[in-house]
């Protein structure tokens, strides 16, 4: 092995320096982009809180050069021949390349010019190239650069799928504080203050190395890790200190079990719910509090507030009831949401409906556990749960129809001064506060007749479109619910149909206006859920062609059609209990469309009701 090959540089380097006109290939034994919701949440919530500390209104651009710099961690590299290839850190770096493509688009959208491009992809000899370049990915990126959107077809590999859903996570979580103006301080701040450590090594098995060496979750003792430690060191009782230390790994496998860092997410949201007092100011300048600190290094914040959690250091008693009944409980309480997030369980319903349309996990979950008591009953505790989960979804949903955003920055100082409010409640108060809060929302459903869909929120107006449609089918005594709907499962998935075709000169009659009837034509009123390829082939053609198939589809849009109501008791029934202004419309008009918003609004309003 030559000298070359032996060298290894380790070197910090800003956005700028890693990604401008830089050409990477990604190694094959970590091929797929993996992220999910989560993981890019937290990214995005970290890089504009930082952003956000420093910044100021009457700032000028030259100050940003004076902001803190964020550190975002290595990635390992390997070159040969002038090619560099990411051995790890390619997670990092394609949910770096997104933001930039949602960066790009945003300021496009805000009448903004900022140098973006060139991190994105460059030129050579007429042929424009991602810098992250991946043949398999190279046609989604294309589309999220241009459109802000991409549709991936039903065969794309799982990288694909995921840049699509990361993208739209991102539009979700970026908060509407960095607006017009401090767009461009916080373009100069994401690209020259953000730094990571680049590690270069110029053969591949020093590459590789490196990349097992700091993958080895045994050289690094996690958070989780020393908490136990400082909890053992606790207990004078060998066999107690035995029997819990065989509770707590116990716990903490299950936990990974779900995902790699749960054993984490769950320690944090346990300590912020039940314990956690101050909250950092949205001031710059101001330091961490409990919430943020447990964030971060709960160890450290555990040891250094025990009074606050109610033990005495040199009692063994109280170290004992805390693992062994207060962690145990709360580990068994975050197990059931866990299982209610993925499906629809009884009684934690809300809680999978926020978990596809709802604020960030650091957020959700401790409220979700705040008002719980270790006497509760598992069915008291569900209740409690379920009841927090449908303040969430009733909040994110109205926020949404009035086109407010609710990333955790905007409202992190809202919901965690919520917990505080809701810990230890009993379900009477707890729900009366919550409906206090509900009734004290600027954001009302008075807005909903205007409500349509545009670039960013297709993902809502699905969730929104199956909401209604399961319910209505439930209504009726069907067995379908919003997952059919939703989430893909066995069949075709299901897509957002217009009923008015893409044609301006069909319609000149109402409209004089192009930009007119497009935005009628995108209300919600306007719109259905059908199986992928059935609107393919309906899509293009008039409502009067259109309406005939409508009667094989589900029964929201089946009431679309005459014979919907004929032979057929339930939907009869529902239509006469409920209160709800189901009609057949023969043509469909700018009054019909108005007619079908205010019934989507009426559904809605039965839906999300606390």
């Amino acid at each position: 092995m030559s000298r070359l090959e032996n060298k290894i540089e380790a070197k910090d380097r800003t956005i700028v320096e890693v990604l401008d006109k830089t050409k990477y290939t990604v190694d094959y034994y970590q091929r797929e982009y993996s992220w999910q919701q989560k993981h890019i949440e937290q990214l995005v919530t970290d890089l504009t809180t930082a952003f956000l500390n420093e910044y100021q209104p009457q700032h000028e651009r030259p100050e940003v050069e004076n902001y803190n710099s964020y550190y975002l961690g290595p990635f390992v590299l390997s070159e040969k021949n002038g090619m560099r290839s990411i051995i790890d850190g390619q997670q990092r770096l394609t949910s770096l390349t997104l933001m930039l493509v949602y960066l790009n688009n945003l300021q496009q959208d805000y009448g903004v010019n900022e140098s973006i491009e060139s991190l994105i992809f460059s030129e050579r000899f007429g042929k424009k190239s991602f810098n992250i370049d991946v043949a398999e990915r190279t046609a989604c990126l294309q589309a999220l650069f241009e459109n802000g959107e991409c549709a991936p077809p039903e065969d794309a590999d799982a990288s694909t799928v995921n840049m699509a859903e990361r993208y739209s996570d991102i539009a979700d979580a970026f908060p509407k504080e960095i607006d017009i103006h401090a767009l461009p301080f916080f373009i100069d701040w994401f690209k020259e203050r953000v730094v990571l450590v680049e590690i270069l090594a110029y053969s591949d098995d020093n590459a590789y190395t490196i990349f097992e060496t700091m993958n080895d979750r045994g050289l690094n003792l996690t958070p989780t890790e020393m908490l136990k430690g400082y909890l053992l060191s606790r207990f004078k009782d060998d066999a107690l200190r035995k029997s819990t230390n065989d509770f707590w790994k116990k716990s903490i496998v299950r936990l990974q079990e779900l995902d790699k860092e749960e054993d984490q997410r769950f320690i944090q949201a346990f300590l912020r719910a039940k314990y956690a007092v101050t909250i950092r100011q949205g001031q710059a300048g101001s330091k961490n509090e409990d919430f943020e600190k447990i964030g971060t290094r709960f160890h450290n914040w555990f040891r250094d507030n025990l009074k606050l959690v109610g033990l005495d250091k040199g009692s063994q008693e109280d170290f004992n009831q805390f693992v062994n009944q207060h962690f145990k409980y709360y580990f068994d309480a975050y197990l059931r949401i866990a299982e209610a997030k993925e499906t629809l369980v009884p009684g934690l319903e809300s809680v999978h409906y926020i978990q596809q349309w709802g604020i960030a996990a650091s957020l959700r979950d401790p409220l979700l556990l705040a008002a719980l008591l270790p006497t509760d009953s598992v069915e008291l505790a569900n209740e409690k749960i379920n009841t927090v989960a449908k303040y969430i979804d009733i909040f994110c949903v109205r926020r949404s129809i009035n086109f407010r955003a609710f990333g955790a920055t905007s409202i992190r100082y809202t919901m965690y001064s919520l917990v505080k409010e809701l810990r230890n409640q009993p379900l009477d108060e707890l729900k009366a506060i919550l409906q206090g809060k509900l009734e004290a929302m600027d954001e009302t459903w008075d807005k909903f007749q205007y409500f349509r869909l545009h670039g960013q929120n297709k993902r809502f107006v699905k969730y929104l479109l199956s909401r209604i449609s399961g319910y209505v089918d439930q209504l009726a005594g069907q067995s379908s619910n919003f997952t059919n709907y939703y989430h893909k499962g066995e069949g075709k998935p299901y897509e957002v149909e217009h009923l008015w075709s893409n044609h301006f000169d069909a319609f000149k009659v109402e409209f004089e206006q192009q930009n007119d009837f497009e935005e009628y034509r995108n209300r919600l009123g306007g719109l259905v859920l059908l199986p992928s390829g059935t609107n393919q082939s309906y899509g293009g053609k008039p409502y009067s062609e259109k309406k005939q198939h409508y009667i094989k589809e589900n029964l929201l849009v089946k009431s679309l059609c005459p014979l919907a109501y004929e032979n057929n008791p339930n939907f009869k029934k529902l239509i006469t209990e409920h209160g709800l202004s189901f009609k057949a419309h023969d043509a469909f008009k700018t009054r019909d469309l108005e007619e079908r918003q205010a019934l989507y609004q009426a559904i809605s309003e039965k839906i999300w009701l606390l």
